[in-house]
């Protein structure tokens, strides 16, 4: 990316619409656009946020008749200077805009490369940039609340005090080792401890809300697991509540998997059906059991179907297994089937933990009941006290600045001097420094950039 380069692209989605808008932004952006734009006076001329209506041009042909909203650096999203020409939706419209604008001096704008810039001329921390790409891609309602929270700068905010009050910490202590031979004390051991061990623990809480973020920003993941033929298909299409899979009575009909959501108390639940497990030959097959073994990494709820006409505990080996295997998933243990039994008894809980769940997804037996499980489920799980969106990265530096913290508090307990608590407090401050974006590398940028599309 060249920081010097006056850049333009669409920011509206693409195809037929009332409004389309194309912006233009950068050190020549004004320059550029009276290439084009014919309006009462040049852009250049006019002051900052304002609107003005006029002819777009290309060379000498007229392109549409468009609005230019103008917004002069540093008072733009991006902190240069910035035009958004608003022309009728479409498809030629548009990209007979975004040609004249190139053909005049323009570059095409790189995916995310409108929101770096915003970031790296200090309009938003890192916090902000990420919490952008949440609320673009929100799939629920409280997701997108707190990624608009985390936008106008909440979660930035409280960062930025810790990271205050810890260098107002290490600036005490390391005062007292050039007055350590006159023994002053500037501050209380027990006083800095204290606050120390709050701040370690305001961060291990946050860092321990990324599952719960996950959720409210991707989904609940709900897998069907069990041996072919157990009726996870038809359990699918059941708690669906529509025919989506395929459903045969020849066992390995799922090769692949299958995703769909619905919603449960407001929260996106992602139902998936994996291929049965089991040993097999077939290449495909064992491709799809691959695959679904995979799928299964990320699911938030295991729900393993048994054919309960093979016996009640015909699945409690795969069972053991997938919880061995994947251990931080909660499980549900569904006899499935029940239509076909004739006066089998039901046993309780397959072990603590696991409920049990008796029913025919032919008829829809129980179907509710397992459904409103999976609702509560969904419920706990995104509800364990978030405060924000927290990501991977995020929740990583928020871990390792809580270490820190925790390496700190332990040295004032043991009376260390001072220059390993300082240390450690500094250590401390950088990270939330590397969290905020106040320091950063540039394939991090890289990386959080990549989920941004042109325009944005």
């Amino acid at each position: 990316m060249h920081r010097g380069d006056t850049i333009c692209a669409l920011v509206t989605p693409p195809g037929v619409g009332g409004l389309s808008v194309v912006r233009l932004s950068g050190p020549e952006a004004f320059l550029i656009a009276d290439r084009c734009f014919r309006g009462k006076s040049p852009l250049r001329e006019v002051p900052s946020h304002t609107i003005h209506y006029g002819r777009f041009l290309r060379g000498e042909h007229l392109v549409d008749m468009v609005t230019a909203s103008v917004f002069r650096a540093p008072h733009s999203y991006t902190g240069e200077d910035t035009v958004e020409f608003g022309c009728h939706g479409g498809v030629v419209v548009a990209e007979l805009v975004i040609e004249a604008l190139l053909e005049a001096g323009a570059r095409l704008a790189e995916p995310g490369e409108f929101t770096k810039r915003a970031f790296l001329n200090g309009k938003l921390s890192l916090v902000q940039v990420e919490a952008i790409a949440d609320l673009i891609y929100a799939t629920s309602v409280p997701g997108a609340r707190l990624a608009a929270r985390q936008l106008v700068g909440g979660l930035t905010r409280q960062l930025r005090d810790l990271r205050q009050q810890l260098i107002e910490i290490a600036a005490l202590v390391e005062l007292e080792l050039d007055f350590a031979e006159e023994e002053v004390s500037f501050v209380s051991p027990e006083d800095v401890r204290t606050r120390l061990e709050e701040a370690t623990q305001w961060c291990k809480q946050l860092a321990d809300s990324y599952r719960a973020a996950e959720i409210l920003r991707s989904g609940f993941f709900v897998g069907c697991v069990g041996y072919p033929n157990a009726g996870k298909s038809s359990l699918f299409n059941a708690l669906l509540q529509r025919r989506r899979a395929i459903v045969s009575p020849i066992p390995g009909t799922t090769r692949d998997y299958l995703e769909e959501g619905f919603l449960i108390h407001g929260i996106p639940v992602r139902l998936i059906d994996t291929a049965g497990f089991r040993e097999t030959e077939d290449i495909v097959e064992l491709e799809g059991i691959a695959l679904a073994e995979q799928v299964v990494q990320q699911c938030n709820v295991l729900l393993v179907v048994n054919d309960v006409t093979q016996g009640v505990e015909h699945s409690y080996t795969l069972l053991y297994q997938l919880r061995r295997r994947f251990p931080d998933a909660a499980y549900a243990y569904v006899q499935n089937k029940i239509d076909l039994l004739d006066g089998h008894g039901r046993p309780g809980a397959v072990e603590p933990g696991v409920p049990v769940f008796w029913v025919s997804a032919l008829r829809g037996d129980g179907i509710e009941g397992l459904r409103q499980w999976l609702g509560e489920q969904a419920r706990v799980s995104s509800d364990l006290g978030v405060d924000a969106l927290v990501n991977a990265r995020q929740a990583l530096l928020l871990r390792e600045t809580a270490a820190a913290l925790g390496r700190a508090c332990e040295g004032l307990r043991l009376g260390l001097s001072g220059e390993f608590i300082a240390a450690d407090l500094r250590e401390a401050i950088q990270r939330l420094s590397d969290l905020m974006g106040e320091t950063w590398k540039e394939e991090v940028l890289n990386t959080i950039f990549a989920r941004f599309c042109i325009g944005k």
